[in-house]
């Protein structure tokens, strides 16, 4: 997977001050929470190497892994594993989650799934379902729709 910024997270992406979506992701692959205080604690450089890192192969997930363990031990937090879906929600291209459709109604827009969900790239359809989660993140759900050309 090659390293993708999504324009609705330009504020932070240059320092790299809070998680992009990538290393969210990464995160789901490898099954590690991280928090945001160890992230911040994180040098810029181990930050980089976690958005640059590989997780295509049960090898590269393996080094993530390691590498974001011993990173996160390091900075004198605590590794914890996730509870991670067998098969997440995201990863079917036919169906639109129904926590993602509800959201979508509410800003009075229907995600088709055959011409808008099924054509996105497996990360746009990972952002959107972590978008739709509590917290200030919610404010980007609507701009990525758009920058999926989901919404106008």
């Amino acid at each position: 997977m090659e390293v993708q910024f999504f324009d609705f997270e330009a504020a932070f992406v240059n320092s790299l001050r809070c998680v992009p979506m990538i290393v969210r992701y990464k995160l789901d692959a490898c099954g590690i929470k991280l928090s945001l205080r160890a992230w911040s604690q994180f040098s810029l450089s181990t930050r980089a190497r976690l958005v640059t890192m590989k997780v295509e192969t049960l090898d590269e997930v393996q080094a993530y892994r390691n590498f974001l363990s011993q990173s996160i031990l390091d900075v004198g937090d605590f590794v914890v594993p996730t509870d991670g879906d067998v098969v997440p929600a995201w990863a079917d291209p036919a169906q639109v989650p129904e926590v993602v459709a509800r959201k979508a109604e509410e800003f009075n827009v229907r995600i088709d799934p055959e011409r808008g969900w099924a054509t996105l790239r497996p990360l746009q359809r990972f952002a959107l379902l972590k978008l739709t989660r509590g917290g200030h993140e919610n404010e980007n759900f609507v701009p990525a729709l758009r920058e999926f050309g989901l919404a106008v």
